[in-house]
């Protein structure tokens, strides 16, 4: 992409918007979407679902992690309310007929990898996210968690010619 310059900025998708919104960005990688309303028409385009799985420390000669049924056991971690992994999670729980207890809600994806490899307790993740320490071992993947994934949205302005990075990415219409 020749004469594409790449630039990560952090902070919340109110600002992000905002930066958008008066062309000092071009483009958000987040993962929630945003709807278009009267004031202001978003693009805005899933470009990546991820799995989602519980992960801990390996289970050495102990017997297998399993889902749901070893979850109240577990010193359990998850993502804070707000986060759309954990409303999919809760959901997927109600529909087993289970009530978790979560012994610590951190809304930081860093800070909760963190506190579950420290804590030795047993985390809900992107298995993207782990995927450096599920190959050395570090940490295991107890399972996937079915019907539950993270996504990733490119969100954009509704301008009449395309960037050469949207282009690139093919977020459109």
């Amino acid at each position: 992409m020749s004469g594409v310059r790449l630039t990560h900025e952090s902070a919340s998708l109110e600002e992000l918007l905002e930066r958008l919104r008066a062309q000092r960005i071009d483009l958000i990688l987040f993962n929630r979407p945003v709807t278009t309303d009267a004031q202001q028409r978003w693009r805005c385009r899933r470009v990546s679902r991820q799995s989602v799985c519980l992960v801990g420390s390996p289970r050495r000669g102990r017997k297998a992690f399993r889902f749901p049924e070893n979850l109240n056991d577990a010193l359990l971690l998850l993502p804070g309310r707000s986060s759309d992994i954990r409303v999919q999670f809760d959901w997927r729980c109600e529909e087993l007929g289970i009530s978790v207890r979560p012994y610590a809600e951190v809304d930081d994806m860093a800070m909760l990898r963190w506190m579950a490899r420290d804590s030795g307790g047993v985390t809900l993740v992107p298995e993207v996210l782990v995927q450096d320490e599920l190959k050395t071992r570090l940490r295991q993947q107890y399972c996937a968690v079915l019907r539950v994934f993270e996504n990733f949205y490119a969100i954009t302005m509704r301008r009449h010619s395309q960037s050469a990075v949207m282009q690139a990415l093919r977020v459109g219409d």
